[in-house]
C-alpha cells in the first residue's frame, strides 16, 4: 500500500501513474482490461514489487523486523519507505510535496472511472488523510491501524510503527540505498516496454500492408 512510492516512480506519464497507483487493487491478466498506458502502469507496479522482492536492501529491511510480523513485514516496510520518502522528499523530487499531492489527485480524479470501485471509495482518504500524514511516525501508526481493521483475518499490523522507531536509522539507510536502484529499474522498465510495444505495433502495420 505504498501509494506514494509507486506514484513517484511512474515518471511524467499520467496514465502510467494511474495504473501504478491502482496496482494493489487489480489482480489477474491485464490484456484488454484497461487502456494501453494504464496497463503499462499496472505492469510497472508488478515489476517494482518483483524487483523489491529480489533486492538486497529491501530484503535486509524486512529481516530487521521482528519475525512475529511474518509476511506482514513487507507491508510494514512499504509504509516505512513511504515515510522516508516524505521525510526526504526534496532529495527525490523538484516539485513541492503539497503541490505534488494536489496534482496527482487531480490526475487520479480525471481517470476515476478506470479505478476499481473499492479504490474509488478510498481516494479521498488516501489523499486527504493518509499521504499527508506519512511524514510522522504517528501518521504511519494511524495508517497501520486503519489497514489492520480492513484485513479480515487477525493480524499484527496495529502498533507496527514501533518497529520503525526501533530500527529507524538502519531502515532509513536501507531506503537510501534502495531508492536509486528502484528508480533506475522503473525508468528502464518503462523505456523497454514502450519500445517493445512500439515494435509490435509497427510489425502489425507491416503485416497489414503486406496483405493489401
Amino acid at each position: 500500500m505504498n501509494f506514494l512510492f509507486h506514484m513517484l516512480l511512474s515518471g511524467a506519464d499520467d496514465q502510467i501513474l494511474v495504473g501504478n497507483f491502482m496496482g494493489d487493487f487489480v489482480k489477474g491478466p491485464l490484456a484488454d482490461r484497461f487502456p494501453e498506458r494504464i496497463r503499462l502502469g499496472l505492469a510497472l507496479h508488478r515489476g517494482i514489487d518483483s524487483f523489491a522482492s529480489r533486492d538486497d536492501q529491501f530484503q535486509c529491511s524486512r529481516r530487521r523486523l521482528d519475525p512475529h510480523y511474518g509476511l506482514y513485514r513487507g507491508v510494514l516496510i512499504d509504509l516505512f519507505y513511504d515515510h522516508f520518502l516524505v521525510m526526504e522528499w526534496d532529495n527525490w523530487s523538484d516539485e513541492p510535496f503539497d503541490r505534488y499531492l494536489a496534482r496527482t489527485r487531480s490526475i487520479i480524479g480525471q481517470q476515476q472511472a478506470e479505478l476499481p470501485e473499492r479504490l474509488q471509495k478510498l481516494v479521498p482518504t488516501i489523499f486527504e488523510v493518509l499521504l499527508p500524514s506519512y511524514g510522522t511516525v504517528a501518521g504511519i501508526g494511524s495508517a497501520l491501524e486503519r489497514m489492520s481493521k480492513r484485513v479480515v483475518r487477525s493480524n499484527p499490523l496495529a502498533g507496527g510503527e514501533a518497529e520503525l522507531l526501533r530500527h529507524y536509522d538502519a531502515l532509513r539507510d536501507d531506503f537510501r540505498g534502495f531508492m536509486p536502484l528502484v528508480r533506475r529499474f522503473a525508468a528502464d522498465f518503462v523505456a523497454a516496454e514502450s519500445a517493445r510495444r512500439t515494435a509490435l505495433d509497427h510489425a502489425g502495420e507491416d503485416r497489414l500492408l503486406k496483405k493489401q
